[in-house]
């Protein structure tokens, strides 16, 4: 090999180490730098957190912080096909509830109302539990995770043995102090988190009569009672002092802690029932401290011309959320019209789910579990929630 060939040979192998060291760093800088790429697209991905909810600059609709408008449409989530509430299950059998909220998604809701019940919140009169708390926690995480806001209805005494003796033996003061303390502690544990939509104070509460009553519930519906007592006695009182007195009570109590959250009452509409009669809660100078209508409506067959005007008489100047809707008495076409009729006065709408599926209905084929599929799929079809993302 003369001394030429000897210099390009050199030559070469020179340029063949440098370029294969040089691919070498190229790739295993490429493979140091992959799982950083992968985070960071992950990060990139994740959704923005949910802007709290606030009534809407016309009074009477509702918008989120950026001022884009948002309509409530959604389920209640009380209980399981079984019956069970959602604390006798949410422990042990967390993946259902995960599941649930999936499905509850894909029904085109952007609501979920819970029914937070007091015997599991409050271990005493002073003391609430932890546990529970904890839990709840966990599900402001999963409804931020699915894109969903939370109804949190609270107070709920829905089984009898479950409410603890020592508070139904409590006076109404003290009651009144009981309930304040269950508030605040759902208040401190939800402060942060802007996926809750509102906090119902309780779930279609009423006053006594004339009559002293002796027992704080009242009326049962499969098992549960879902009506409660402010007071069992007005003492000289009007009805309107006392509602006026508890609400006030309770949300200065929510607002020391949680400042700007929406706050609401569940009505039973005796509107409807006993036309001619007159919002409690809602009434001047009762609800003042409220800042929408929450009410409940189950029309009649062949009657949604008059649950429309029974829910006229809701219209107080404030956003109206009908909270509880179900063709319970009427068929799916009728609850549909009502529906359809209601939206010049009405700004949200919450219907139910049970932990089934409109395909696992289907698969039952008895007439409750059809006329359930059946509502749940009209609601999936004609859902305004998906121009609210």
């Amino acid at each position: 090999m003369n001394p030429t060939e000897s210099k390009i040979n050199l030559i070469k192998s020179y340029l063949f180490c440098h370029y294969f060291a040089f691919y070498v760093v190229e790739l295993f800088g490429a493979l140091l730098l992959m799982p950083w790429c992968v985070s960071l697209l992950a990060t990139e991905a994740k959704p923005l957190p949910l802007s709290r909810i606030m009534v809407a600059v016309d009074g009477k609709s509702f918008a989120d912080e950026a001022g884009a408008a948002f309509t409530p449409w959604g389920v209640n989530y009380d209980h399981d096909a079984d019956g069970r509430l959602l604390e006798d299950y949410w422990t042990d059998e967390w993946p259902t509830v995960e599941a649930d909220f999936r499905e509850i998604r894909k029904l085109g809701c952007n609501v979920v109302r819970i029914h937070l019940q007091l015997g599991r919140f409050m271990t005493s009169p002073t003391q609430s539990n932890a546990s529970n708390l904890n839990r709840l926690a966990d599900l402001l995480k999963l409804a931020e995770r699915e894109r969903l806001y939370l109804d949190l209805t609270g107070l709920g005494c829905y089984h009898r043995a479950d409410v603890p003796s020592w508070y139904t033996d409590l006076d109404e003061v003290s009651r009144w102090n009981v309930q304040a303390e269950f508030w605040k502690a759902i208040a401190v544990t939800c402060k942060e988190s802007s996926v809750v939509f509102c906090y119902d104070l309780m779930n279609e509460p009423i006053v006594p009569g004339k009559k002293v009553e002796t027992d704080w519930l009242t009326g049962e519906l499969a098992g549960k009672t879902f009506v409660q007592r402010i007071s069992l006695d007005l003492a000289g009182r009007s009805g309107e002092d006392v509602a006026r007195a508890w609400i006030q009570r309770l949300t200065a109590t929510i607002r020391e802690v949680d400042p700007g959250r929406l706050i609401t009452v569940g009505a039973i509409p005796w509107a409807y029932a006993f036309p001619g009669a007159k919002p409690l809660f809602y009434s001047p100078g009762v609800g003042d401290d409220l800042d929408f209508v929450s009410v409940h409506f189950y029309p009649k067959a062949d009657d949604a011309a008059g649950a429309l005007k029974a829910l006229r008489v809701y219209d107080v100047g404030k956003p109206i959320v009908i909270e509880e809707m179900f063709p319970l008495l009427c068929s799916v076409d009728v609850m549909a019209e009502f529906i359809e009729l209601s939206k010049p006065v009405a700004s949200g709408w919450i219907s139910f789910y049970w932990g089934k599926t409109a395909l696992e209905l289907r698969q039952k084929n008895d007439l409750p579990a059809v006329v359930t599929a059946t509502w749940l799929e009209w609601m999936t079809s004609n859902s305004p929630a998906t121009s609210n993302e």
